[in-house]
């Protein structure tokens, strides 16, 4: 579970020494008074930011100012709760001509995942809650290890991650099962069919007894996932059990990994002394639980007002707060640092506006601006 430590540690990467970054970094709060907020996403080409607030809305913020009237409001068809409620937002790639995004959240009856595609209605500031269109239902077989992002890759695929299902230790050993969706970051078209399409190069169509929508598999809880299209990856951070937490890199254009879990935990075995790693895409960089308790992935730094940051990727631990950044390079992570930024607070997730700057929000209800430190 998540709870705060008092002392931050140097953190711990597979042959590499983690050093204090220079330069300087700090926040700026742009909101605050949210409840819960989950996570910031723009539409393309979009100034405005949108929040997810946990307990079912999506708000707007225009001009630094938190709009009276959400976005959107489905806080009476989901169930809010821990690690439930609305978990998720996208937009589509064409939104502004089709006016399509969607959303991820836990359904009101039996806390099942439901993803759902919504159209902006005629006032640009509000969503048409008639327009939900059902595109995929997982029933979820305890409360939490729910996944819960959702975006738009660098291909127009829609990208689901999901979780293990729950409890601990993944004790219906869906991490190394395709034949549940669970446990698993799974790719469809949504433009191709309704509600979607399986793309033809997922990596899995045809197996005897596994899903089609599977990209990659053997995940956890993963919290967030990103796409780097500058150079073609995708990051995942999975949040872990017991002692590890992870990040692994891979190219954006190739599916079928197997990140591991439950044979292994981070670059460690999990149940065993000893277990068997061949196949396995084992993560880039790791940190213990000495340092943190749960991963809050992030983003890679593409904006202006930072440029030395360009290709950082920056993320978090929920527990801690800490602020951390790597770049990847040749296929290592260098250029590893601790930021010193303030007070971020437990960090639940990263964003970026349109014009590639960063934004945290955290428990507190704020959502904070990464700036250089004057």
């Amino acid at each position: 579970m998540r709870y705060l430590l008092l002392v931050l540690a140097l953190i711990s990467i597979t042959g590499l020494a983690h050093a204090e970054g220079g330069g300087g970094l700090t926040t700026m709060l742009v909101a605050d008074g949210l409840t819960a907020p989950l996570h910031v996403s723009t539409p393309p080409g979009d100034v405005r930011i949108f929040v997810v607030e946990q307990p079912g809305t999506v708000r707007i913020i225009d001009n630094d100012r938190i709009l009276d009237r959400p976005f959107l409001d489905i806080s009476d068809r989901l169930r809010f709760g821990g690690e439930r409620g609305l978990l998720g937002l996208a937009f589509h790639p064409n939104y502004s001509r089709n006016g399509y995004f969607f959303v991820n959240y836990s359904e009101k009856v039996n806390g099942a995942t439901r993803i759902e595609r919504y159209r902006v209605s005629e006032d640009s500031n509000r969503a048409d809650p008639a327009s939900a269109q059902l595109v995929l239902r997982v029933e979820q077989p305890y409360s939490n290890h729910n996944g819960g992002h959702i975006l738009f890759g660098p291909d127009g695929m829609l990208y689901v991650a999901m979780g293990d299902g729950g409890a601990g230790g993944d004790p219906k050993g869906h991490g190394q099962n395709r034949a549940t969706l669970h446990g698993a970051l799974l790719r469809i078209d949504i433009d191709s069919d309704t509600p979607y399409a399986i793309p033809t190069d997922n990596p899995f169509i045809g197996d005897v007894g596994g899903r089609d929508e599977i990209w990659a598999w053997g995940l956890r809880n993963p919290w967030r996932i990103s796409f780097d299209g500058v150079a073609g990856l995708l990051y995942v951070a999975d949040v872990g059990q017991d002692d590890w937490e992870e990040v692994t890199i891979v190219s954006a254009a190739v599916g079928g990994h197997n990140y591991g879990w439950n044979l292994m935990e981070g670059n460690h075995c999990f149940t065993e002394p000893r277990c068997d790693s061949t196949g396995l895409t084992t993560p880039d960089y790791v940190y213990s639980h000495d340092e943190g308790c749960s991963i809050t992935g992030g983003l890679i730094y593409r904006g202006a007002a930072m440029p030395d940051l360009h290709g950082h990727y920056f993320f978090s631990d929920y527990c801690t707060g800490f602020l951390r950044s790597f770049r990847y390079s040749a296929g290592a992570v260098i250029e590893a640092k601790g930021w010193d930024a303030g007070n971020l607070g437990h960090v639940t997730s990263f964003g970026t506006d349109a014009a590639g700057e960063l934004y945290i929000t955290n428990s507190g209800g704020q959502v904070l601006k990464l700036v250089p430190a004057s």
